[in-house]
């Protein structure tokens, strides 16, 4: 099978799976709403957000490099190196495990919040977060080890179906307080659970990986030099458009933030479709590399970009048809995000094709060099917001956005092409083309 045939299957897979987890955490979170009340709801909300939050500070950034690391050391069949990187990577997250234990309480004192949604929960809580720090290092080592549904599936499919399980096995429990004390319970001791079967997979990954017959030193400082700026870049990408609601909150009405926080979260969703594409080519991409083949390398990443393309194009088309009906299902004013919704989705097709320069600047050991892009793209989102929402609304809000994703994503590919001597874009697949024609 070609590569671009595995990867439009195999991010289609993943992608289907987390449309179906999405419909758990969808359906729970309706359910609480109506049984529970929306105060509850809100509180869960507030829980899992923190949760979120401190679980991506605990492994140091180790997880946002675990792929790179872990697929260049199965390429170079360096097993020693591997295990010391997951022994660092998960040493990180126990560490600041037993931080949180001892400084969490203390510091919930001393912002107000004693007795507050966190500390009446906080045992449950810390499960949460400590199995989802591992759950990412897991997932980051199984997609470089080439197992990317062993990878995605434990937070794209299992999280949402524990969290549903979890409330129908505490509606037994008759007062919603309560109630929501045992689903807390329930989330946390089954995630502890599946985060450590997931680990277990890795454990059983590493044998594929050869022992290096003259091991090299210990490579931390250089895991280090990738891990701190893509700390910084993955809270600029993940978290995005969490800034720019931030950003918007002095500039549109609460329905109007209301309307635009559920669209982004639509689109945070769709945009895992293309997510997927990069996830399941990255090992190759970062193999090729490890073995200085440019020829092939350019391939895959045009290759990747081609099926990225491909996949945000139906994905915007989608988002055309679809998002009148799927706004609706919030009430009937959440309609006035169906354009909104629509540009924004367009703007996967802008990456896309522009392609994954962040990725190849840190192949090339060039981490660093993607901040000034990201810098300015944060910059042109503040500048666009206050020139074209108060003249343009909601519109005028995703016009902001994707502009400001454009001008992201046209510096990095100048900062790729410029740095490291590589065309990022959708155009090394056509020149891959025209090579495969020219020698037929």
């Amino acid at each position: 099978m070609s590569l671009a045939r595995r990867l439009a299957s195999q991010s289609s897979v993943i992608f289907a799976a987390r449309i179906f987890g999405a419909g758990f955490i969808f359906a729970t979170q309706a359910l609480i709403a109506r049984l529970w009340g929306a105060q509850l709801l809100g509180e869960f909300l507030l829980t899992v957000a923190s949760v979120n939050l401190v679980a991506v500070v605990m492994p140091l950034g180790f997880h946002t490099v675990g792929t790179y690391f872990a697929a260049e050391y199965r390429a170079r069949g360096s097993r020693q190196q591997l295990l010391a990187f997951l022994t660092r990577a998960y040493g990180h997250v126990l560490l600041t495990f037993v931080g949180l234990i001892i400084a969490g309480p203390m510091l919930l004192d001393l912002i107000g919040q004693g007795q507050g949604t966190l500390a009446l929960h906080f045992v449950p809580f810390a499960l949460l977060t400590l199995g989802t720090a591992i759950v990412y290092v897991n997932s980051a080592m199984l997609v470089g080890l080439k197992r990317p549904f062993a990878g995605f599936f434990a937070d794209a499919l299992l999280r949402p179906m524990i969290v549903l399980a979890s409330f129908l096995f505490a509606l037994g429990v008759g007062l919603p307080e309560a109630g929501f004390t045992q689903m807390l319970w329930c989330f946390g001791l089954a995630y502890i659970v599946v985060s450590l079967v997931q680990f277990g997979l890795v454990i059983k990954s590493l044998p594929q990986v050869p022992l290096s017959a003259d091991p090299a030193p210990v490579d931390s400082k250089r895991w280090w030099r990738f891990a701190l700026p893509w700390v910084i870049i993955s809270l600029a990408t993940d978290f995005f458009f969490d800034i720019d609601l931030l950003l918007l909150s002095h500039l549109l009405s609460k329905e109007e933030l209301a309307i635009f926080g559920v669209c982004t979260r639509i689109f945070s969703l769709v945009s895992f479709g293309v997510a997927a594409v990069y996830a399941v080519t990255m090992p190759d991409m970062f193999e090729s590399e490890a073995k200085a083949d440019r020829s092939e390398f350019n391939r895959k990443v045009g290759e990747a970009n081609a099926v990225a393309s491909g996949v945000a194009l139906l994905l915007f088309g989608g988002a055309v048809v679809g998002a009148p009906f799927a706004l609706m299902l919030f009430g009937p004013e959440f309609a006035a995000g169906a354009a909104p919704l629509a540009i924004l989705c367009l703007s996967l097709v802008v990456r896309s094709v522009l392609g994954p320069a962040s990725i190849v600047l840190s192949i090339h050991d060039r981490p660093w060099a993607s901040l000034p892009a990201i810098a300015l793209g944060i910059f042109s989102l503040f500048v666009s917001n206050l020139v074209l929402v108060p003249a343009m609304g909601l519109v005028g809000a995703s016009l902001a956005a994707i502009l400001s994703i454009t001008i992201w994503s046209m510096a990095l590919w100048m900062t790729a092409l410029h740095t490291a001597r590589v065309d990022v874009s959708i155009l090394q697949w056509f020149r891959s083309r025209r090579v495969v024609v020219a020698a037929e």
